[in-house]
């Protein structure tokens, strides 16, 4: 026979789910406060009884006493159960439904009593405090019983006190009082407890539907995960409540956006000034893979509603990508420059080998000077008026792209730029992006030119760029430094908008300006300002159009910059 499974052992303990804790609990605090209220209000219930019984008895015995015929009576007559003092206690005990209403003299004689037999004898219990002038309320055991007693003076017509006056009311009503008040005490008390398991009910089930039914471990396990995720990864995540406020940033979000914690509770206009990244960022730019520029870095946000109204928005970073797409674009148009170079180079090679075989030597010798004095005098030109190293071989490698394209590259002959540059890369960004805006702007057009000038006013860099292009419309050029604004194809890298509001981020970021307008005989003109661009200068300091190499090698390798978007 196989062996039986062993029997399952029943586990007793609190239920994991967080709707069967809650209920469990607020039953169980409810249960304690009805039967707590419960015993309060039944504590102190017999004693009020007992006082009003007691209060009732005394009230009856000063009515009796009121009566001035009794105490006349008490003095007239002899204590007999015919006698008139008899017949009128019991017609006052009759009336007021109390046990007894004794009448007594001075010496404690009954002149009246319940049972007839009792009249004439002596009184049960001690009757001097009432024959001393004072009220009496007590619960005492006499002759019929415990009963609660009242006990007051009798004094007749001159004030004098003659007697006294005992009323007793039968302790057992009282009691039977108690008992019947409390099954009306229970039913409030169960109705109490029924209203509250109901509302207990109703608002675990309400928890039960906000937190999916889940325990509290699960919860804590969530609250657990929840963090290491949003610390963890490599996406900024920015949550935000119905009001627009952000209520949640992790570390990348915060790097990216290059705010604190300071920012939480606040709106995103508040955090991050106003700008396309708020704008994104409140849902008043709406749409997917959204463009913004914060600072030096490219960012793609995608925002998604939540249920409670509020927001989830991730940033990437698509700074090295943007870079890495434009270096992209930028080795394609130097690899397009370098075929037609090879064609060219091989159209000079072979007209360099028909003059040597037709014998024509000094031809053959001039020629090859002017092939090589055409790089040569590009070179000089550029480094005569250009002291920085970096910026000069990109105008060299833009000059080369920008011959196999058709255009005319052309620096003014009013550039000089001393090579006291604090940021050349910043410097190298904004003239290779408003090189490449205007490049792509003539190219295909007849006679097309663009024309640089870079010079320096004190500490202040003047950067102009100028091309025969269509232009841009007035009303358009503020649209082109907006993040995302573009009316060209995007490459296949990425999108486009964004090299432009780099150039004006860069500029402002300096104290700067960038702005456009419209060039001399039509086409557009980028001037850029930069405050502090150049250090103070040496006190000797060489010529600033030396340079300490050959900038031919510049002819040969890529002219990259880091933007290589049109906006236009």
């Amino acid at each position: 026979m196989s062996p039986s499974p062993p029997a399952r052992r029943l586990r007793l303990g609190m239920p994991r789910r967080m709707f069967s804790q809650l209920l469990l609990m607020q039953l169980a605090i409810t249960a304690g406060v009805v039967v707590l209220a419960t015993g309060l209000f039944l504590a102190p219930l017999g004693d009020q009884l007992d006082d009003q019984a007691m209060s009732r008895a005394l009230a009856i015995a000063q009515t009796t006493a009121a009566v001035p015929q009794i105490a006349e009576d008490l003095r007239t007559t002899a204590p007999t159960v015919d006698g008139p003092v008899q017949q009128e206690a019991e017609r006052i005990r009759k009336a007021s439904g109390a046990e007894y209403v004794v009448v007594m003299d001075l010496n404690g004689t009954r002149w009246s009593h319940t049972d007839p037999k009792q009249v004439g004898g002596h009184v049960s219990t001690d009757p001097s405090q009432a024959l001393a002038g004072k009220d009496v309320m007590e619960i005492d055991n006499g002759t019929l019983g415990r009963s609660a007693r009242g006990k007051v003076p009798l004094r007749d017509s001159d004030g004098t006190i003659v007697g006294a006056v005992s009323v007793g009311i039968e302790y057992n009503s009282v009691r039977a009082r108690l008992i019947h008040a409390i099954p009306g005490l229970f039913a409030y008390a169960g109705g109490a407890l029924a209203v509250g398991a109901l509302a207990a009910w109703l608002i675990s089930r309400r928890v039960q539907r906000q937190t999916r039914d889940l325990a509290f471990s699960d919860i804590s396990a969530l609250l657990a995960e929840r963090e290491a995720m949003l610390h963890g990864i490599r996406e900024g995540v920015v949550a935000l409540d119905r009001a627009g406020r952000v209520r949640l940033l992790n570390d990348e979000a915060q790097r990216l956006l290059g705010i604190g914690e300071e920012a939480v509770g606040r709106s995103p206009d508040e955090a991050l000034g106003e700008g396309r990244t708020a704008d994104v960022l409140a849902g008043r730019v709406t749409g997917t893979d959204l463009i913004a520029v914060r600072g030096h870095r490219v960012l793609v946000v995608n925002r998604m509603p939540t249920d409670d109204d509020g927001a989830v928005a991730t940033l990437r970073d698509r700074t090295e990508l943007e870079q890495l797409g434009r270096e992209l674009d930028s080795t394609h148009g130097l690899i397009d420059a370098l075929r037609a170079q090879d064609h060219e180079h091989a159209n000079r090679m072979h007209t360099l080998l028909g003059l040597l075989e037709l014998e024509m030597y000094d031809d053959a010798v001039d020629f090859v000077g002017e092939v090589v004095g055409d790089h040569r005098v590009t070179a000089e030109q550029v480094t005569e008026k250009i002291g920085d190293p970096l910026l000069a071989a990109l105008l060299v490698g833009k000059a080369t792209v920008a011959a196999e394209r058709g255009v005319a590259l052309w620096v003014s002959d009013r550039t000089r730029l001393p090579d006291r540059l604090v940021d050349p890369r910043g410097l190298v960004t904004v003239v290779g992006n408003l090189v490449d805006n205007a490049l792509d702007a003539v190219a295909g057009t007849p006679h097309a030119r663009v024309e640089i000038e870079l010079r320096a006013e004190g500490r202040t860099a003047v950067l102009r760029v100028c091309d025969t292009g269509p232009g841009i419309p007035a009303e358009q050029r503020e649209l082109v430094f907006t993040e995302g604004w573009s009316t060209k194809k995007p490459p296949a890298h990425g999108k486009r908008g964004i090299g432009l509001s780099l150039v004006r981020r860069l500029a402002e970021r300096q104290g700067g300006s960038a702005a456009v307008g419209e060039a001399t005989g039509g086409g557009a003109e980028f001037t850029v300002v930069l405050p502090e661009a150049l250090a103070e200068p040496a006190p000797e300091s060489a010529p600033e159009s030396a340079l300490t190499g050959p900038l031919e090698p510049a002819l040969a390798a890529p002219a990259r910059s880091t933007a290589e978007e049109d906006t236009r």
